[in-house]
């Protein structure tokens, strides 16, 4: 099982967010395609591809985009602030 789907990477070119590919691969053993199928899912989710298309589904106005990424930004450095303690 192989799964394509888009991360965003900075680039001088293009727009804000620009969407580049990426591939994911999933091997199912023995066919057991629920337990691949849950291992697909979790990669999915920890790349941030489903909270990415949640994002998509609607406009975002630009001070809301900001907001949104200071948020996320301070949050990061909360985590790894408590990780070093």
């Amino acid at each position: 099982m192989v799964a394509e789907y888009e991360k965003n990477k900075p680039s001088s070119m293009g727009k804000k967010g620009a969407i580049y590919l990426k591939e994911i691969t999933v091997k199912v053993i023995d066919n057991d395609v629920e337990r691949a199928m849950k291992i697909l899912k979790k990669k999915i989710q920890n790349d941030g591809l489903f909270k990415r298309l949640k994002l998509k589904k609607h406009f975002e106005k630009p001070s809301q985009f900001r907001r949104r990424k200071m948020r996320e930004a301070m949050r990061r450095q909360r985590i790894a602030s408590s990780r070093k303690k």
